[in-house]
């Protein structure tokens, strides 16, 4: 499924136009980064949680020369789904 289909979906259920489904699903996302960049969590209840987890900064070796180099820090957003969502994947 991709932001479109999803969107259609949404816009059935909900009557409204795709466009606006769509918006509304792209507002969602962008709330959930914008909370991501201030090192916030985002947790929805029954589906799953967003944290941002954090990598310093280390050095590592080019694997052809063996030469080392500077790898830098970086942050990466991680999704954990919630007990009911890896349930309801499982049909408990």
């Amino acid at each position: 499924m991709n932001l479109s289909d999803l969107a259609a979906r949404i816009a059935e259920r909900h009557d409204l136009q795709g466009p606006r489904a769509k918006t509304i699903i792209a507002d969602v996302f962008a709330e959930i980064l914008d909370a991501a960049k201030r090192d916030e969590d985002t947790a929805l209840t029954g589906f799953g949680k967003f944290v941002v987890k954090h990598r310093p900064a280390r050095v590592g070796r080019n694997p052809i020369t063996g030469e080392p180099l500077q790898i830098a820090a970086s942050a990466k957003l991680v999704f954990t789904a919630a007990k009911a969502a890896k349930d309801s994947l499982n049909n408990r």
